[in-house]
């Protein structure tokens, strides 16, 4: 496999260039920024802006699959910095991919694209778009999901994958968040504590983006669809954050919030920072309070049965190396 990797320098990005140089894929990576440890690993890497199409261009020549995982993330944000990063970039990625015949596109999506504000409890894939978006990163993240399926054909074969609440060593986003917020004593509980979350281990995500890849390139069964990727270990959002602060060697959140009261200062929270310009991330938005307090849990047939997927490290196994990463970092 001759794989380009978008967003190669990112945690989940780098740790699939890692994966695919391990079983002996050529590996080139475009990214904004400058990762010599890309380099290290054995990966072309090209430092370019995937809204300019010659930039991707350029990434793109000479190869047979695109794992396209850069975006702009998020809950909070100008709607034209999300759209360009995340609508634009992937017209750029379905457009080079069509110039340079690359017949496989794997794209990295999430379970945003369909959460409407209320719980999830083991839905599936048959559930539809949301049409009440809370941020410009739900929103674009849609758009690009849907035109990437919309351009599956035959000389080019995709497929979106939905991991949700990706975590461990490396991570730089959920981990971190939680413990930089518990460290200032601004972390909460939300809403009712027996509402229950599904996470992803990053070497299962992983697995997932290989597993499409390769499916792709032999029989194409999961051609022109979205899968929803977790570790199938649903549990309580108290569970999942507590799990992490052990990891760092800290004590449990106990403090609470009345899910309303969170929707409330959320919706605060936004109209004052748009009214002052304000583009530092609020403390609480709407998307967050209705995240925090409701269950998000999904029915991961389509992956086990078309991909083969099945979660390689549990949560636990998943909390013991996050530990001894946090421990040596």
């Amino acid at each position: 496999m001759k794989a380009l990797v978008t967003g190669g320098g990112g945690f989940l990005g780098s740790a699939i260039v890692s994966a695919l140089r391990k079983r002996g894929d050529t590996v080139s990576t475009i990214q904004r920024g400058d990762y010599p440890f890309l380099t290290t690993l054995g990966a072309k890497v090209l430092q370019g802006d995937l809204t300019r199409f010659d930039d991707v261009d350029a990434a793109a020549s000479d190869c047979d699959v695109v794992f396209h995982v850069a975006a702009k993330a998020g809950v909070w944000g100008d709607y034209e910095a999300y759209y360009k990063a995340n609508v634009v970039a992937t017209k750029n990625v379905i457009k080079a991919c069509q110039k340079h015949n690359i017949n496989h596109l794997v794209y990295t999506s999430t379970p945003s694209v369909v959460f409407d504000g209320r719980s999830e409890e083991g839905i599936d894939e048959s559930k539809p778009y949301t049409k009440k978006f809370f941020n410009a990163y739900q929103k674009t993240k849609m758009e690009a999901e849907k035109r990437i399926l919309d351009f599956n054909s035959s000389s080019l074969k995709t497929v979106a994958l939905r991991p949700h609440l990706i975590w461990g060593p490396g991570d730089r986003h959920l981990a971190p968040r939680i413990i930089e917020r518990a460290k200032t004593g601004r972390l909460r509980l939300v809403g009712k504590l027996e509402n229950r979350v599904d996470s992803c281990y990053i070497d299962n995500a992983v697995q997932a983006h290989l597993l499409a890849a390769d499916n792709l390139q032999k029989n194409g069964v999961c051609a022109g669809k979205a899968y929803f990727i977790s570790n199938n270990e649903p549990v309580t959002m108290p569970y999942l954050i507590n799990k992490i602060l052990a990891a760092a060697n800290l004590p449990p959140v106990t403090k609470r919030l009345n899910e309303n009261m969170a929707y409330v200062l959320g919706a605060t929270f936004e109209r004052i920072y748009s009214l002052f310009n304000i583009t530092q991330e609020p403390v609480m938005t709407r998307f967050v309070a209705r995240q925090l307090s409701t269950s998000h849990w999904f029915d991961l047939t389509a992956a086990q049965q078309d991909l083969k997927y099945q979660p390689l490290i549990s949560i636990d196994e998943g909390m013991k190396r996050l530990r001894e990463a946090l421990t040596t970092a």
